[in-house]
Order: structure tokens, then C-alpha cells, then sequence
């Protein structure tokens, strides 16, 4: 099956889709992005990743290219086009193609290009054997929150990760509080059985599939803590692990060279993964 891309209201072969030289995007990251799970052919939490994407325009001033409703109809027509049951969907926006400026263009016309693939099915020893993470200094810019294409410190870290061996690295502020993972979110349990995260802020972006996870959490009347951790503690506790739409609730056995607890997946991640899974199936079950 050939891939189908959808390039400024054209759906074009994936092969054959193009975008500008002078596309902002290309030039200066000038856009924001989207990734949502797709499952049974429907999306997961839509809603809250397009409302994400609306607020990440915003913040960088960049115009919707379309309404909500006639976006909705391009992704669906983009996941029946690809034939895609579980997967993904990718949308990027950019403040559009002009001369080569730092400032904004007057009459910018904003770039949309969306594309979608199936997923690949995590190895089955990860969700109970655990994964590795890595730590690595933060050196990314003070707007974590706004979901940007300009990814180059998060592309080092992920490159960093595979290096050692690790499936994803854990990046960690001059004040040695861990911040998040290179394209997650990161969670530990600690010796007492708190779960703990770090509070949606400018210094992360807050995760569709972490929002999940923390009504997932209440529901099932966890302690929840939104708060900073060190990495020295999460190499001491009880469980850790990341979430974001490809990982979906990941545990995490090594931090470095540290084994955490057990080595093992602890027994509120493995909770938690089964609890989004079936959120996951819940979501593709609607309309």
C-alpha cells in the first residue's frame, strides 16, 4: 500500500510530497506540531490534542488554516486514506512560506501538511521487564510548553538514549530536578507510594497521555503529587516510568547505572499501562 500525505489541501502520494525552500518551518522551526494515537481507526483524546495544538499556535501567533470541524474531516480522510486501524497521525503547522526574515511575514498563510502510518508493537518484554533511560543536562529553551517543531536538543538526547543502549533519556535542570524524557513525560512512585510527576508548566509539555494518566490516577484513588523530583531520587524509588501517545505507560527498570527497586516493572505501572490500554479501547469504542 502506497502512503498518502496531505500537503495544503492536496492529498499527494507520501512520496511525492513537497514543501517550499522558503517554508518558516524549514528555515527557522516556525511552526508547532501534533502527534495522535490512532486505535480501531478512531483517534485517542482528539479532542484535547487538537485543543493543544490551537494553544501552541496561539502562544507563537500563528493562525488556525482552517476551522476545527474541516481539520477533524482532513485527519480522518488522511487515517482512511493510509488504512491505518492502530497507529498514528502527524500534523505540522508553520507560519508559512515568505523571503527569508527573522521577523514575521505581513501576509503569512500558514503551511499545513499532515501524513499517517501504523504503528509497530512495542517487543511484549518490555512492559513487564522495563526499559532503560538515561540522564542528560536540559539545554533546551524556557517554552517546553508549546509544542514546536524546533527539536534539535530533544533529537541529541533521544541520539544519546540509542547510544547507550537506552530507550529514552531523561533530561535534568541546573537544580538537578529531572524536567521530562526527550519525547515523554516522566513519573516515579516513590518508597511510600506516592505517584509523582512533575506539574504542567513553561519547563514540560503537558502530555495528552499524562493528562489521561492523571484521571486515570484519581479515579483509582492514587496519591497523586505534581511536583519537581531529583534524579537521585528517582534512581532510589520504588517504580518509575514515562507516558506519552507512543509509549503509553512505559516502565522504566534503569535510570544510568541504577537499577531501580527490583529491576523489574513495578505493580502500579503495570496497573496503570492496563488502565490506559483499556482508555485507549474505550476511546476507539466512541461515536
Amino acid at each position: 500500500m502506497s502512503r498518502i500525505a496531505y500537503v495544503n489541501g492536496r492529498y499527494v502520494p507520501h512520496a511525492a510530497a513537497r514543501v517550499h525552500i522558503e517554508d518558516r518551518g524549514y528555515q527557522f522551526a516556525d511552526g508547532v506540531y501534533e502527534v495522535i494515537a490512532v486505535a480501531r481507526g478512531r483517534l485517542v483524546d482528539g479532542g484535547p490534542h487538537l485543543e493543544r495544538l490551537e494553544r501552541s499556535l496561539g502562544e507563537l501567533r500563528i493562525a488556525m488554516p482552517t476551522t476545527r470541524r474541516a481539520l477533524e474531516a482532513v485527519i480522518a480522510e488522511v487515517i482512511r486514506r493510509n488504512r491505518v486501524i492502530d497507529g498514528s497521525v502527524y500534523l505540522q503547522m508553520t507560519r508559512g512560506v515568505a523571503p527569508r526574515d527573522h521577523a514575521f511575514p505581513a501576509r503569512a498563510q500558514t503551511q499545513l501538511v499532515m501524513t499517517a502510518k501504523r504503528a509497530k508493537p512495542h517487543p511484549a518484554a518490555w512492559p513487564e521487564d522495563g526499559v532503560k533511560v538515561v540522564s542528560l543536562p536540559d539545554i533546551r529553551w524556557a517554552r517546553c510548553d508549546i509544542k514546536s517543531v524546533s527539536l534539535l536538543p530533544n533529537v541529541l538526547a533521544k541520539q544519546a538514549a540509542r547510544e547507550a543502549g537506552a530507550y529514552e533519556a531523561w533530561m535534568v535542570a541546573a537544580d538537578g530536578t529531572v524536567t521530562e524524557g526527550s519525547s515523554s513525560n516522566a513519573w516515579i512512585v516513590t518508597r511510600d507510594g506516592e505517584l509523582v510527576t512533575r506539574a504542567a508548566g513553561a519547563a514540560i509539555l503537558d502530555g495528552i497521555t499524562r493528562r489521561a494518566v492523571i484521571a486515570l490516577a484519581r479515579e483509582e484513588g492514587l496519591r497523586l503529587v505534581e511536583r519537581p523530583f531529583t534524579l537521585a531520587e528517582a534512581k532510589t524509588a520504588r517504580e518509575a516510568f514515562v507516558t506519552s501517545t507512543s509509549s503509553f505507560v512505559m516502565p522504566v527498570s534503569q535510570i544510568d547505572d541504577a537499577v531501580v527497586a527490583n529491576g523489574k516493572a513495578g505493580s502500579l505501572s503495570r496497573r496503570l499501562r492496563q488502565r490506559y490500554l483499556a482508555h485507549m479501547a474505550a476511546e476507539a469504542g466512541r461515536g
